[in-house]
C-alpha cells in the first residue's frame, strides 16, 4: 500500500488537510464528531497507524480533542501565543472569523507606572483603548492598551473595531513592531469581566502584560490582556 501519492505530500498530512477543510468550511463545527481512525484508514486507503498519526498531530494542534471511549471531537477553537502577533493575525491562522467591540477609547491621565513602562514622563496623557476581542462568534479576551496621546492622537478615528491595531499603526503611524517583553500571570475574572467573557465570576484568566517595542528599540505599547484560559494555550520551547 503506497501511503504517498501525487505530489509527493505524506498520507496522514492528506488527511489532516482534508478534515482542517471540513472544518474551515464550516461542514465540521466545536463538538462535532470527526471520522475515526479505521473509517480515515478505509476513506483514505491508508494504514490504521497512519490515520492514527493524522489525528494525533492534529490533537497535539488543539484542532481535535480524543475522548476515551467516546472517539475524537472537533475542539473548542484555541489560540497558540507562540509569537508577537495581533489577536486578528492569530485568529488568521486558525481560520477564525474576528470581531472587536471597542468598550472605550479615551484620553487618560494619572497612570504613573504605565507611563513609566513606556518610557514617558509621570504626567503623560495616555490614550487608552479597551476591547472586547471575539473570534468565531463567542469572546475570546478583555484587552486594554496604552499608547502615548500626543504620538498617537488620530488613533481613536481609527476603524478598531474592524482592523488589526498593529496593522493600523504600521499603516497610518509607519510604526513597525519588533518584540515585546511579556509578564504571564494567572488571575480570576472578576465579576465585571466575567459577564463579558460570558464565563462564570471567578475562573481563572491567563493574565498578560505587554511592553511591546518598535524595530527602534522604543516602548510603544503597554497591552493588558485577560484571556479565557479554556480558549488559549501558551507553548515554551526549552532547550537544554
Amino acid at each position: 500500500m503506497s501511503e504517498n501519492r501525487g505530489n509527493g505530500t505524506p498520507a496522514y498530512k492528506r488527511i489532516q488537510g482534508a478534515i482542517l477543510k471540513r472544518i474551515e468550511t464550516g461542514q465540521l463545527k466545536t463538538g462535532d464528531a470527526v471520522d475515526s481512525e479505521r473509517e480515515l484508514a478505509k476513506i483514505h486507503h491508508v494504514s490504521l497507524m497512519t490515520a492514527r498519526h493524522a489525528l494525533a498531530a492534529l490533537e497535539q494542534e488543539g484542532m481535535v480533542e480524543r475522548r476515551r471511549g467516546a472517539g475524537t471531537f472537533v475542539a473548542p477553537p484555541k489560540i497558540h501565543f507562540n509569537k508577537l502577533a495581533s489577536f486578528s493575525e492569530q485568529m488568521a491562522t486558525r481560520s477564525l472569523p474576528v470581531r472587536s467591540k471597542v468598550l472605550s477609547c479615551n484620553v487618560v491621565g494619572k497612570e504613573q507606572d504605565i507611563a513609566a513602562r513606556l518610557a514617558l514622563p509621570a504626567g503623560s496623557r495616555l490614550l487608552k483603548v479597551e476591547r472586547l476581542r471575539q473570534g468565531a462568534e463567542e469572546p475570546f479576551c478583555l484587552e486594554t492598551c496604552y499608547l502615548s496621546a500626543s504620538e498617537f492622537a488620530g488613533l481613536t478615528r481609527a476603524p478598531l473595531e474592524r482592523g488589526s491595531l498593529f496593522s493600523i499603526l504600521q499603516r497610518d503611524y509607519g510604526l513597525e513592531l519588533a518584540y515585546a517583553d511579556e509578564e504571564i500571570d494567572a488571575t480570576a475574572a472578576d465579576p465585571r469581566t466575567a459577564q463579558l467573557l460570558g464565563i462564570a465570576r471567578g475562573l481563572p484568566l491567563i493574565r498578560i502584560r505587554q511592553v511591546i517595542y518598535s524595530t527602534k528599540g522604543k516602548p510603544a505599547i503597554y497591552a493588558l490582556g485577560l484571556y479565557r484560559s479554556d480558549r488559549h494555550t501558551l507553548l515554551i520551547r526549552r532547550f537544554r
